[in-house]
C-alpha cells in the first residue's frame, strides 16, 4: 500500500505551481552553479517567498528527468546537478519563437486596460505561456508598444458582478450618470456583452427600464455604473446579440443609433491620405479628385456622434456633404465652437 502512495505522488498532475518551479529549477541549473536540492530550494523560497519541501524538490528534479527527459545528472565532485547537454532547453509548450512573439504583441496591445481586471487576467495568462517557453526568449519582443494612453480602472468586485451576470444570463441593478443625461437613473439590465475601447470598457444589453418602461438596448460605460447588484432573474440571450451588428455596417467604437445613414465626406489636404489609411465601414467606397485636392467617402453607419467627432476632429480639411441632418450637427457644433472661442460671424 506504501508503495502504491509513493507512485501516485510521482504521477502528480502538472500544475502552475510545479510549472513555475521547474521553471525556476531549470534556470539554476542552466546557469552553471551546481546546485543541490538544499540550495535549490533556499533559493527558491527567498526568491519567491513561498515556503517548499525539500521532497518535493527532488520529486521535481525526477520530474524533469522523466516526464521532460532532462539530460540531467549530479556531478560528485562539483556536488550538484547539471545538464550533459548544453543546449537543451525546457519547453512545455511546443510553440514556435513566432508564437511567442505575437503572444508578446497581444500582451503590449492590451496595455492599455492595464490597472483592469481584465488585463490582469490575459497577462497572467500570457505571461505564463511564453515564460514556460524558457529557451525561446527573443528580444525582439521588446520592439512591439502601445504609445501611453489614457485608461480607466475599473473596480474588481463590480467586474465580478458583470462576468458572473454573463455567464449566467442573469439581470443586474445599478445606478447610472450617462454622458449626456448626467442625473442618476436606476437601471435594470440584462447583460449581451462587454466592449473593450481605448482602454474604457461598456457594457451592451437590454435596459428594462429605458423608453418609459418599454425597455431598450443601450451601452454603459462601466466606470459610471454605481451600487452594482446581482440579482436572480434569469434571460434568454437572443441569437443576434452581437454590438457589431447594430453599426449599420460602421466601424467607429462604441455607439449606436436607432437608425443608420448614408454618409459622404470630403477630406481636403493631409486629411486625404489619413482617410485612406483605415476601413471606417464594411460598405465604404473612396474617390480621389487630386485636380480638386480632395477625397470623398462614403458609406453606411448608425453612429452619428462618433462619426461627427470623426469629421471634427479633421478640422477644416474635412467637410460632410450628406445626410442633411448630419450636416446641420456639424454647423451647428462649428458655431458653438465659434461662441466659445469669441468668434462672432
Amino acid at each position: 500500500m506504501k508503495k502504491k502512495a509513493t507512485k501516485k505522488n510521482d504521477e502528480r498532475a502538472l500544475n502552475k505551481k510545479m510549472l513555475q518551479r521547474l521553471i525556476f529549477i531549470h534556470n539554476e541549473i542552466k546557469s552553471g552553479r551546481y546546485p543541490t536540492c538544499e540550495k535549490l530550494k533556499e533559493r527558491y523560497e527567498k526568491q519567491t517567498g513561498l515556503d517548499v519541501g525539500i521532497a518535493t524538490i527532488y520529486r521535481d528534479i525526477k520530474a524533469l528527468r522523466v516526464e521532460f527527459r532532462a539530460p540531467l545528472e549530479y556531478d560528485h565532485e562539483k556536488l550538484g546537478y547539471y545538464y550533459i547537454d548544453d543546449n537543451w532547453e525546457f519547453s512545455v509548450n511546443q510553440i514556435t519563437a513566432n508564437d511567442i512573439f505575437y503572444l508578446s504583441c497581444a500582451k503590449s496591445l492590451l496595455s492599455n486596460f492595464n490597472g483592469s481586471p481584465v488585463y490582469k487576467q490575459i497577462a497572467s495568462v500570457i505571461d505564463f505561456v511564453t515564460q514556460t517557453q524558457v529557451g525561446n526568449k527573443d528580444d525582439l519582443m521588446n520592439r512591439v508598444a502601445m504609445p501611453p494612453l489614457p485608461k480607466v480602472c475599473i473596480n474588481e468586485d463590480v467586474w465580478q458582478l458583470i462576468i458572473d451576470a454573463l455567464r449566467q444570463n442573469t439581470l443586474l441593478r445599478f445606478d447610472y450618470n450617462g454622458r449626456w443625461n448626467t442625473s442618476t437613473t436606476s437601471r435594470l439590465v440584462r447583460p449581451y456583452q462587454v466592449l473593450l475601447q481605448d482602454g474604457m470598457y461598456f457594457l451592451f444589453g437590454f435596459d428594462e427600464k429605458a423608453a418609459g418602461g418599454k425597455g431598450g438596448e443601450r451601452l454603459f460605460n462601466i466606470s459610471r455604473m454605481k451600487k452594482v447588484q446581482a440579482t436572480s432573474a434569469t434571460f434568454k440571450l437572443p441569437k443576434d446579440y452581437d454590438f457589431s451588428t447594430r453599426c449599420g455596417g460602421g466601424r467607429f467604437g462604441a455607439f449606436k443609433d436607432e437608425k443608420k445613414a448614408r454618409y459622404e465626406i470630403d477630406f481636403y489636404g493631409p486629411a486625404r491620405q489619413f482617410v485612406k489609411d483605415c476601413v471606417w465601414a464594411d460598405d465604404q467606397k473612396i474617390h480621389d479628385i487630386d485636380a480638386e485636392d480632395t477625397t470623398t467617402i462614403t458609406f453606411t453607419s448608425s453612429q452619428s456622434n462618433k462619426v461627427l467627432e470623426w469629421v471634427l476632429a479633421q478640422g477644416g480639411n474635412a467637410r460632410p456633404i450628406a445626410p442633411a441632418e448630419f450636416v446641420k450637427n456639424w454647423k451647428e457644433e462649428i458655431r458653438w465652437m465659434m461662441k466659445n472661442a469669441g468668434i462672432k460671424k
